[in-house]
């Protein structure tokens, strides 16, 4: 008896709905519906595999995607929407799509917002240049602080114990 469990689609995500601004300008919303089970386990297998060779584990048995492979791996993960977007936008927004949908395939919403916010993998750090901009930004709102800055103390020091004598008396 199944009394405690809701019904599976209740819950469970089974689409994506992203923005994309296409090669003519305008903005289109495609939905990326999820991958049939065989297909999910297929990018899970292509996907542990990678992992695994970012992190400098084991040596893996297969050998690296081919551009079809690369090719295939997309299709699986954009589905339907893969022909429209291939069509409509660059290649950066295309590969753009297709990683976010590979993050929600296999790891959930939450990780592929994550990705589609910055165009980070989760856990990687960010790049030197988003670094440097970060940096900016929080000195461009320190720029209006009311606090002032700590006096110079360049050219003075501390009275030493030794100018501390008594000086000899001035006539």
């Amino acid at each position: 008896m199944a009394a405690g469990f809701a019904a599976l689609g209740d819950f469970l995500d089974d689409a994506l709905e992203l923005p994309v601004t296409g090669l003519d300008k305008v903005e289109r919303t495609y939905r990326i519906e999820g991958p049939s089970a065989l297909d999910g386990v297929r990018i899970e297998r292509v996907t542990t595999l990678a992992a695994r060779l970012a992190a400098g584990g084991s040596a893996v048995d297969a050998p690296a995607l081919d551009d079809e492979q690369e090719i295939d791996l997309y299709r699986m993960c954009l589905g339907s929407a893969y022909d429209q977007l291939l069509a409509d936008v660059s290649w950066a927004a295309f590969r753009h799509v297709a990683l976010t949908s590979m993050m929600w395939i296999t790891a959930d919403r939450e990780t592929a917002e994550a990705y589609w916010a910055t165009g980070n993998a989760p856990g990687k750090a960010p790049s030197r240049a988003e670094r440097r901009s970060a940096t900016r930004a929080s000195s461009a709102k320190g720029a209006a602080s009311t606090t002032k800055p700590r006096a110079s103390t360049s050219g003075t020091r501390a009275v030493s114990p030794r100018s501390r004598k008594a000086a000899p008396a001035q006539p």
